[in-house]
């Protein structure tokens, strides 16, 4: 990488990359506040109106390998530009329209949103392993934290401006931060080099370990595979059945059962800041990965033990879920030698790993429907969280310095 990148780059980039990466997961968070609204405008059914926040983790596995060629096709910095045009796009074509046309509208609109994050999903980790690669914990984190952070902003505030400007204004008014992240962007990056000029030489293209074939047989992509698989799955299962799941074992309101979510999703920004914090303070990756996997695991132990304590459980969960995205991201990092090898590294890990997270909600629910309650529901949990874990501690052993 150039020094030119490296120091013209600099805090510029990486602030670009964060304002980017609010939009990665606004699109699909600021739908659930308003769910019932988008339901009766357009005409839904729950299953129906279910698939409008389904479909985007869908597209974050099936597109994943199309958005790697993408990136390899266009360049990192372009990639995001694609990315950027395709949120503000599906934001606008999914609140467009009413009856027949508006539901059409919605889920062409869904589809276009997921591709485009998904796209933004693969190229963020290949820019930061690139053009950060003696910052990738810290960057990493703050990227993580500047997702959550979207995330909590849109839960909070789309109800509100729904109130002002009606469900499909207010959806479609997150459109606006991708406007600005957009402008960011190209004012950030016009002058930056995104990648070499091409060169009619294929023999050098890629070598072995770079192709799909190489990525594919090295053991570590399918280590953090699992490892990822596990976050996501346990990290979907407690969005969609946690408050289900309080309001049966302990009674609460549906109000309280409601406002779980808060402390799960929020503490991820927590999670995502402590683990850089940590390795900066020299505390070896390994470490960080056990403690995150552990806090982890206290979630579905801790609610079969001492449900009572629900909030501590959700709580660490919390910090566990954006504290382990950092050290998933960040050993793909330290793992990849060349920027193609880290893009189709990300881009396997993310496919395979969201069609795990894909199932949790149904495989969770029928567990649940086939046991008459939640003590099995939360044994499959626990499960996915010790696989998380002892893939991480696979995927940070100290390995043999490579003469």
């Amino acid at each position: 990488m150039s020094n030119t990148r490296t120091a013209a780059g600099g805090s510029a980039l990486l602030v670009a990359v964060l304002v980017f990466a609010l939009n990665l997961r606004t699109p699909i968070t600021s739908l659930p506040p308003v769910m019932g609204d988008v339901a009766a405008g357009l005409g839904l059914d729950q299953t129906l109106a279910g698939l409008l926040v389904g479909i985007p983790a869908l597209c974050f596995s099936v597109v994943a390998p199309v958005a790697s060629t993408l990136i390899a096709r266009v360049g990192p910095y372009a990639a995001v530009t694609v990315a950027l045009l395709g949120v503000i796009a599906g934001t606008l074509v999914r609140s467009a329209g009413s009856g027949t046309t508006g539901v059409v509208a919605a889920f062409a609109g869904t589809v276009v949103l997921g591709a485009a994050i998904t796209v933004g999903n693969v190229v963020v980790p290949v820019i930061i392993a690139r053009d950060f690669p003696a910052r990738t914990a810290l960057a990493t984190g703050l990227y993580s934290s500047t997702m959550n952070l979207g995330s909590v902003f849109a839960t909070s505030l789309t109800a509100p401006l729904a109130a002002l400007f009606g469900w499909r204004g207010a959806v479609a008014s997150w459109s606006v931060v991708a406007v600005v992240a957009l402008v960011v962007w190209q004012v950030t990056t016009h002058r930056l080099p995104d990648r070499p000029a091409r060169t009619h030489a294929p023999p050098m293209a890629e070598r072995p370990e770079e192709t799909w074939g190489g990525v594919l047989r090295r053991p570590i992509t399918w280590v953090l595979t699992i490892a990822f698989a596990g976050q996501s799955f346990s990290y979907f299962a407690v969005t969609g059945w946690l408050p289900e799941l309080l309001r049966d074992l302990l009674g609460v309101s549906v109000t309280t059962a409601g406002n779980a979510a808060a402390p799960f999703q929020g503490l991820a920004i927590a999670g995502s800041v402590l683990v850089p914090l940590a390795l900066a303070a020299r505390v070896p990756m390994r470490g960080a990965a056990v403690v995150m996997g552990l806090l982890w695991v206290s979630l579905p132990v801790g609610l079969l033990l001492a449900p009572q304590w629900w909030l501590v459980w959700v709580s660490l969960a919390g910090i566990a879920q954006g504290g382990n995205f950092v050290v998933i991201f960040t050993v793909v990092a330290q793992q990849c030698r060349t920027v193609a090898q880290t893009r189709r590294t990300v881009a396997a890990v993310q496919a395979f790993g969201y069609a795990v997270a894909a199932s949790a909600p149904a495989v969770i629910g029928a567990v649940h429907a086939a046991s008459g309650g939640w003590t099995a529901a939360l044994l499959v949990m626990l499960g996915s969280t010790l696989a998380l874990g002892t893939a991480e501690l696979v995927a940070t052993r100290r390995r043999p310095r490579r003469p």
